[in-house]
């Protein structure tokens, strides 16, 4: 059984699979405005950098469509809805990468009606969408290729259909080894404090029959050391010039393990995650998110009154410790910086991918 779509668009409404739901319920989030949209974002109902980008996308549609519709200008409501979509998440540079492209799509129809821009705008978001499925199609042949065989592959956080437009990054890997029958199982870390690993990825794999062990975060290292991990495969919110990958908290942790057991660390985005613009990952803000999440478990309190608390969603792996890059047009190695601008610089027909 293959998982529900992460979203739909029927021209009104941005339908957006509620994450904060699964695995036990599935339901949709229906989203109509632009402040909506940057909603569910927010709070976990849409996770995932590429999944954010396009469902900022079609926030952006949302505004331009509510604009028209109150014959009010759309100016105003597009710059107003890029900045409440902005500031959604800070960290994932897809978001940003993708509300760019729809700045490009509105400035090449600036004569035009409003309801032309809203069909070009539609148009451009959908493009964003189609793309992204192709690009983890992509990234999963590539990034198969490097799998051992029989691999027993570890993962951590979700970086799945779930996480993208379909199919996914790191699991659009795993689903790709899988057909070439190089897999052997996939271990998922649960990925405290949300669950990701646990809820999302596990529930993603399962779906599909492939063979899935859930693990807490601290036994990756146990399991390497016995030799049962034999290669690691994550995805990124963000990868900086040098190669430097920005990902959920814990994926510093399982690549320095990784590194320390000489097994291969791959990292599988697709190249709106690259920002070459940003040197190094001690350059880029590390969203910060509620307490909550960290002193509750299931609903229930597990910590005492008054203790501090830190919560960083995300936490930055040095290049050094990252075996290969792979995106939707070829496989990075290190020294990164070359690679990653000679990979951005290639082109992706995405319908032939």
């Amino acid at each position: 059984m293959s998982a529900p779509e992460t979203m739909t668009f029927d021209g009104n409404a941005l339908h957006l699979l509620d994450q904060r739901a699964l695995p036990g319920e599935v339901r949709y989030e229906i989203c109509r405005s632009a402040e909506e949209t940057a909603q569910a974002i927010k709070t976990l109902v849409v996770r995932g950098a590429p999944a954010i980008g396009v469902a900022a996308a079609f926030g952006v549609v949302l505004a331009a469509k509510r604009a028209m519709e109150a014959g009010a200008p759309l100016d105003p409501a597009l710059d107003a809805a890029h900045q409440v979509l902005a500031a959604s998440r800070p960290t994932a540079v897809n978001l940003f990468w993708a509300l760019e492209q729809m700045r490009r799509a509105r400035a090449g129809v600036l004569q035009a009606l409003a309801p032309e821009v809203v069909v070009a705008l539609a148009s451009e978001a959908n493009r964003i969408l189609t793309d992204d499925v192709a690009s983890c199609r992509a990234i999963g042949e590539f990034g198969a290729a490097l799998f051992p065989e029989h691999a027993r592959v570890l993962t951590h956080c979700n970086a799945g259909a779930l996480a993208t437009a379909g199919y996914g990054t790191a699991l659009g890997v795993i689903r790709s080894a899988r057909r070439m029958n190089k897999l052997d199982r996939v271990f998922v870390d649960e990925t405290r404090p949300v669950l990701q690993g646990a809820r999302l990825t596990a529930w993603e794999l399962v779906n599909e029959g492939i063979p899935t062990t859930l693990i807490t975060d601290s036994m990756a290292g146990a399991l390497m050391a016995r030799g049962e991990v034999n290669c690691v495969v994550v995805g990124a919110d963000r990868i900086t010039a040098n190669g430097d990958v920005i990902n959920k908290i814990g994926t510093y942790t399982v690549a320095v393990l990784a590194r320390e057991h000489k097994i291969p660390f791959l990292v599988a985005a697709p190249r709106s995650t690259f920002d070459l613009a940003t040197p190094s990952g001690d350059r880029v803000t590390i969203e910060e998110r509620d307490p909550s999440e960290v002193l509750h478990f299931g609903g229930a309190r597990t910590a005492p009154q008054g203790v501090d608390v830190r919560n960083p969603a995300f936490d930055v792996t040095p290049a050094a410790f990252v075996t290969a890059i792979v995106c939707e047009t070829g496989i990075a190695r290190p020294p990164f910086m070359a690679e990653l601008v000679r990979l951005r610089a290639l082109p992706f027909n995405a319908t032939h991918s």
